[in-house]
């Protein structure tokens, strides 16, 4: 359930009370996970995956009452709003020309009530604040240009001009450091609530980051680029049964020679870093550690890629050694090949495995069938990039709908996605993650994201009311009767506890 998701009536879900009653919900439904996308801010398509620093927090996330309480806003200030006639659905460029008007006099007041809080923060983060406050505000004095379009002494960082410049946006720079304070505030709060209630958070962490980052332009010596600062070569997918031109993602590659000089030390900052604010990580595209597939800059397709070597194995020794075991899962979806389940394996992350992908019959030795599973696993009926259950029952080809239904005794009147649920649950899988959609037995109409398009993504929000208690009793009763609860549970006056 991303955060983007919640109910709410500000436009786009929030870590406040919407985020609460979330969790309360969760707490009453058995569960012991809340699963969110990344949460920086987003950038070009409004994709998570797609943000302007892999350090930074979602401006959009905070919340505006919790403001008000903090005697941070006035009510008059958003409640009289327009932030969109449709309350399931987040209209991004509204939230773009009217919330960081609002957060303005948030940051504003922020300043004058909490100035030891705010500047204790400042200094704490300044590694990857000073860059990305910088960032920002020559973003916005540069109309929301690409970095790479900015005046050469700026683009190249030169010392000087840097300083300068700090001192000239002095008051936009101070607002958008402002801002990552009320984030992580509201954010480390709404975790505490989630532990408070049994609930452990398992965050996401994208492998690559935007071609227009603060994290590439504060430090462009850790990825591919050439003389002018742009890619050599850019991120994808090769061609495959779905699609013949393959997936062009566009996001610059990583300088894997440089990284391992300091034994991977941003890596190493930046998970350490996601990892204070959730208690386990997702990677994306984990396969792409092990060999990735790099695109000459500029194609307009994926097919003239090839694939290299990436740090496989030794990446994550070095990370592990420095932080410990980390409680990672893998996002080891797609094309894998026998190094890359080597290397899956040798960390002894779990994988996942996704129901959806269960039932082609073209692939008889799939895994992502239950009966094959091992414990160490994550079970999906689908993720954030797939249809939702019903959706793929209406869309799939006849002989997958035929099998997934005998396979999983799938019974209409009951619902399918209910089928799909159950089949999860009664796996070994140590875990089992369900999309809020699938819960809720929405079509695709609700679905969150089609890869390599743009437009629609992104954008689906829950109906206020829908994760109701008879719900969460239902979904209570499954985890019971297929042994998922967490101890003590059972008995509603015993408090929760989890490993």
């Amino acid at each position: 359930m991303p955060i983007s998701a919640l109910p709410g009536p500000y436009g786009i879900g929030t870590m406040g009370a919407s985020a609460r009653r979330f969790i309360d919900f969760l707490k009453k439904a058995g569960q012991t996970y809340w699963q969110i996308l990344p949460i920086g801010p987003t950038g070009f398509g409004d994709s998570p995956y797609q943000s302007f620093c892999s350090f930074a927090g979602n401006p959009y996330y905070i919340d505006l009452d919790d403001l008000k309480e903090q005697g941070l806003l006035k009510k008059t200030e958003y409640a009289q709003e327009d932030w969109g006639k449709d309350e399931t659905k987040t209209d991004y460029g509204l939230l773009y020309q009217k919330r960081f008007k609002v957060l303005r006099k948030a940051v504003k007041r922020l300043y004058k009530k909490y100035p030891d809080e705010v500047n204790d923060f400042v200094h704490k983060n300044a590694f990857w604040l000073d860059d990305y406050a910088l960032f920002m505000a020559e973003k916005d004095d540069h109309e929301g240009r690409s970095y790479l379009e900015w005046e050469d002494p700026i683009r190249t960082r030169d010392e000087k001009t840097l300083l300068k410049e700090t001192e000239r946006l002095k008051d936009d720079v101070a607002f958008w450091k402002g801002v990552q304070y009320l984030f992580f505030d509201q954010m480390k709060k709404m975790r505490t609530y989630a532990h408070d209630a049994g609930v452990l958070l398992i965050g996401d962490i994208p492998i690559y980051v935007s071609p227009d980052s603060s994290d590439i332009w504060g430090r462009p010596d850790l990825f591919q680029l050439d003389d002018t600062l742009h890619p050599k070569e850019v991120a994808g997918c090769p061609p495959d049964g779905f699609s013949a031109d393959g997936q062009l993602w566009g996001n610059p590659l990583y300088n894997w020679k440089a990284m391992k000089k300091d034994d991977y030390a941003w890596w190493t900052q930046r998970i350490s870093y996601q990892f204070s604010l959730v208690d386990v990580l997702r990677i994306d595209h984990f396969r792409g550690f092990e060999s990735y597939y790099a695109i000459p800059y500029g194609d307009k397709t994926a097919r003239n890629g090839r694939w290299k070597k990436g740090p496989g194995i030794s990446f994550f020794r070095k990370v592990e050694k420095k932080l410990g075991h980390m409680n990672i899962i893998a996002e080891d979806l797609g094309f894998l090949t026998p190094e890359v389940i080597k290397m899956v394996k040798d960390t002894g992350y779990p994988g996942m495995k996704v129901l959806e992908f269960a039932f082609d019959l073209r692939d008889t030795g799939s895994d992502y069938l239950p009966y094959k599973y091992d414990h160490n696993c994550v079970v999906y009926c689908g993720t954030h990039d797939n249809e939702t259950v019903n959706g793929w029952m209406k869309s799939a080809p006849k002989d997958f709908i035929k099998a997934a239904t005998e396979y999983m005794h799938l019974d209409q009147k009951e619902g399918y996605h209910w089928g799909f649920i159950r089949t999860a649950y009664e796996s070994v899988s140590d875990l089992a993650v369900i999309q809020c959609q699938d819960l809720l037995g929405l079509d695709n109409s609700a679905r969150f994201n089609v890869p390599s398009t743009t437009g629609n993504n992104w954008v689906w929000r829950a109906e206020e009311g829908a994760l109701d208690d008879a719900l969460a009793e239902k979904l209570h009763h499954l985890c019971h009767l297929y042994g998922r609860l967490p101890r003590g549970a059972d008995d509603p006056d015993v408090s929760v506890e989890t490993d």
